[in-house]
């Protein structure tokens, strides 16, 4: 009996055995060799984005870094401390990296350190076994050269969270140390083109995790790169000009609908936050009171002020008001029981003087006898209240206010007030710069001028003819008189002979008066300062908008303006003025927005150490490309002279060579 258990007890062992060695050879197979290989996979460089020369706005650079993944490690704090006196952290970074592994899921890595060099490198790879859950590796780390230039047009990446995890059905690509996704702007909307393809690595592996010997590897495919419609240059000196302002510039390509330019400023280094920013560093972005963290092009919403005059004058012509028909502005008008002031006492107006002069009752008397309904349809010919087809994450498209949307919104009925207030663009009224640039490509060109922000997308809307060319004609010579003639804007002129800017000036009242003359006192009471431009005013190539936040008026926009397009006929002058005004200031965007961290972090005991990822020489180098682009410039310069025309008798003199400041563009 007990032969006989034993037997059948060997049998069964045997054809258990049998089994496992034969039924499920190939699954225990594949579990010894991942035992004994590791398969890891490669993180894929990023695609470039380039500007329209194709110099690059976002690169990669070759990158010594050190991951750790929570989930493995047996003791956080040791672990951290440790690396923290291998690679000298200073105490700030060591307290934000426990918190942030505190609050992370096992799986996903947490940067520690970027841009190491070889010997902190080799450091910590030699210390890996007692250093469980810690990957020190090398790979490629986004660099953006222009830094704050480009943060809210590129956007920034960083690692995936737990929520993008799960949306990507768990990608374990993006729980791959040291990989990171697009976070915000382009980089968030491309994310897709350039991600790329992951490569893989197989290595031989004894029992506790050390590597032997390399098995096979394949190579990661890099992604597309993204080619843009920004001038590069012109980008980087459009922030830097705004200097010590909050405000925006959007410069167009009025014969392709290109956007040269979106600069929103103050801004923040996307290299900071590509490389895990700090808790410090992140409270000073936070907490300005200017809002470096919002993209002011395409979420800042504005009254529009007296910018819009120009286009409330195509919807009268439009409506048969003959631009030579007059009123008598007495310093207001009375529209019903109530006195509607106008900035100064004007005398006898016709269309183009209330443009030039920018009077308020012109506008108060003809958009009552027309109705706002025909101004407000202009509006939305020209581009207010209306969202672009851009490949962005989101854009705010403001309001045009009419009854149907008052009652709509309010309950209320449209009174008389309402299209006083709205026709000299306040009350509802909101617009964004990249609408305000918009409106002044349209009625520059007379044609549906739609802006397009990448190469590959066809251009649009200029087969689309809005206005008749003698409306246009009337239109742009106005507003030319408004730098070059009589205006509001005499020191925006350009410094070239040959060749004038259009525009118009805009003051948004931000508070009643009785609480801020507009220009004075606490900085936020202050009014905004717009301007819309084009240039030449014969031949329109350049159109665009200047959006200073609480600058007191609109002296202080059409300034940025005009270096602006200096820098665009002759970037050798335009530089010479900012190298000027950046020598009063402190430094570029760049130096001074590191220099404020410094100060700020030490007001709270920190110590700021300058990290290796910064490119010192790069504003030389953007210099130097625009002064090399200067040789050319007198040819661009002689493409679109303009025939010498001064039917005011008003000389063209430099900028702000002893010309005060008249009644006019104090007042207006």
């Amino acid at each position: 009996m007990i032969g006989t258990v034993q037997g059948g007890i060997g049998v069964l062992l045997a054809a258990r055995m049998g089994y496992l060695a034969i039924a499920e050879n190939e699954k225990y197979r594949l579990e010894s060799e991942s035992n004994r290989v590791n398969l890891s996979l490669i993180p894929p460089r990023r695609g470039w984005i380039l500007d329209r020369n194709e110099a690059p706005l976002a690169s990669n650079r070759a990158d010594f870094r050190v991951d750790v993944i929570p989930g493995r490690l047996n003791d956080a704090d040791a672990t951290i401390d440790q690396i923290g006196s291998l690679l000298s952290l200073n105490p700030a970074r060591i307290a934000d990296l426990k918190t942030k592994i505190a609050a992370t899921s096992g799986y996903q890595p947490v940067e520690v350190a970027s841009g190491l060099d070889y010997e902190e490198f080799a450091a910590l790879s030699v210390r890996l076994p007692d250093m469980q859950g810690v990957v020190p590796q090398r790979g490629f780390s986004r660099f953006y050269p222009t830094a704050s230039s480009v943060g809210h047009l590129i956007g920034y990446v960083g690692p995936a969270n737990a929520e993008e995890y799960d949306e990507s059905e768990r990608n374990p690509l993006l729980v791959t140390p040291g990989y990171k996704i697009g976070k915000d702007g382009l980089e968030k909307q491309f994310e897709e083109e350039l991600r790329g393809v992951p490569g893989a690595r197989r290595v031989e592996v004894t029992a506790s995790g050390r590597i032997i010997r390399d098995l096979e590897t394949r190579e990661d495919i890099q992604g597309d790169p993204v080619r843009l419609t920004i001038d590069g240059p012109l980008q980087d000196y459009a922030a830097r000009r705004i200097g010590l302002e909050s405000g925006s510039v959007v410069v167009m390509d009025c014969e392709s609908g290109d956007i040269l330019c979106m600069a929103s400023m103050p801004s923040f280094d996307p290299n900071s936050f590509s490389d895990g920013i700090g808790s410090v560093e992140y409270a000073m972005l936070r907490d300005d009171q200017r809002v470096p963290l919002r993209n002011k092009v395409l979420k800042g919403l504005y009254p529009p002020g007296s910018t819009v005059k120009p286009m409330h004058c195509m919807a009268f012509l439009k409506a048969g008001i003959s631009p030579n028909e007059t009123i008598s502005c007495a310093g207001g008008r009375r529209i019903g029981n109530r006195f509607f002031n106008c900035w100064s006492n004007h005398g006898t107006v016709d269309m183009a003087k209330a443009i030039y002069q920018s009077c308020d009752s012109y506008f108060y008397h003809f958009a009552q006898q027309i109705g706002f309904d025909a101004v407000a349809d202009m509006a939305k010919t020209t581009g207010m209240g209306e969202e672009f087809p851009l490949p962005v994450i989101s854009q705010f498209y403001g309001t045009v206010p009419t009854p149907d949307w008052k009652l709509n919104k309010f309950g209320r009925d449209w009174e008389p007030f309402d299209t006083v207030n709205a026709s000299i663009g306040q009350g509802y009224y909101l617009a964004s710069p990249l609408q305000l640039a918009v409106t002044s490509a349209r009625l520059a060109t007379g044609k549906h001028v739609m802006p397009r922000l990448t190469m590959n997308t066809p251009p649009k809307g200029f087969d689309q003819v809005d206005f008749p060319s003698d409306h246009v004609a009337y239109v742009r010579a106005a507003m030319s008189d408004v730098v070059n003639g009589p205006g509001t804007a005499g020191r925006g002129r350009l410094p070239f002979p040959d060749i004038k800017m259009a525009g118009k000036t805009g003051t948004a009242q931000v508070v009643s008066l009785s609480v801020s003359d507009g220009r004075s006192g606490p900085w936020k009471y202050r009014d905004h300062g717009l301007f819309t431009f084009f240039a030449p005013v014969d031949k329109p190539r350049y159109a665009g908008a200047v959006v200073i936040e609480h600058g007191g008026g609109s002296g202080a926009a059409y300034p940025i303006a005009r270096d602006v397009m200096t820098f665009m006929f002759d970037p050798a002058k335009g530089l010479e003025a900012l190298n000027a005004l950046e020598r009063q200031w402190g430094g570029t965007a760049q130096q001074r927005l590191e220099a404020r961290y410094a100060a700020y972090a030490a007001e709270r005991g920190e110590t700021v150490i300058a990290p290796p990822r910064r490119d010192e020489d790069i504003f030389d180098r953007v210099e130097a490309e625009a002064r090399l682009a200067a040789e050319q410039s007198q040819e661009i310069a002689d493409e679109f002279v303009a025939p010498r025309s001064d039917p005011t008798g008003v000389g063209t003199p430099p900028p702000d060579a002893g010309i005060p400041a008249t009644e006019t563009e104090a007042g207006e």
